[in-house]
């Protein structure tokens, strides 16, 4: 935008004064009255930093306006992605649970065929044994299968509230074998 010239330009004539001390010096005072180039310059100066200070809060609330927006954008991003995490995640477990209890069952089966090898090699206490752990494998594999991720979460949580010493040393068992296993 150009700066608009002032409507009239006025002169005004230079006056000079003298003044005497209380101790009898003589000073000269010269009061200088702006020339019209100098009100016109003070006057386009004054145009440009209104319009620079204009431009300046109009970009202000442009920038506001776009942090809003992307603001805006990266949330709606951000809860897309947390609600596609947690459906993922609950896939996953449930999935993970169902695997867990296949391998029960499946160590389970392993455990009731060889039961009567151990009643032959060493002894039907040893057999009677294996086949105690074999349906308590069955029990626990069957209970997994029935509840829900809800249920073991509160059931997990309610056992490390009973005994918080036993839930670290099998925390710590967990992870040592983890560790061995992928090594």
């Amino acid at each position: 935008m150009a700066a608009k010239k002032p409507a009239t330009a006025t002169t005004t004539p230079v006056v000079e004064t003298t003044t005497t001390d209380t101790v009898g010096t003589t000073t000269a005072d010269t009061t200088k009255t702006a020339s019209p180039h100098t009100t016109e310059a003070k006057s386009r100066f004054n145009a440009a930093l209104d319009e620079a200070k204009a431009g300046a809060a109009a970009l202000g609330d442009e920038a506001k306006l776009r942090a809003s927006e992307y603001r805006n954008k990266a949330k709606t991003s951000g809860d897309n992605w947390s609600s596609d995490a947690k459906v993922k995640s609950r896939d996953l477990a449930n999935d993970g649970k169902r695997k867990a209890s296949e391998a029960l069952t499946g160590l389970s089966r392993v455990i009731d065929e060889n039961a009567a090898t151990l009643d032959e090699k060493v002894g039907p206490k040893y057999g009677d044994y294996a086949r105690s752990a074999s349906k308590s494998l069955q029990d626990n594999a069957r209970k997994l299968d029935e509840k829900s991720l809800d249920e073991l979460a509160d059931e997990s949580r309610e056992a490390i509230r009973r005994s918080p010493a036993t839930a670290v040393g099998l925390a710590a068992l967990v992870g040592f074998f983890f560790a061995r296993l992928f090594r």
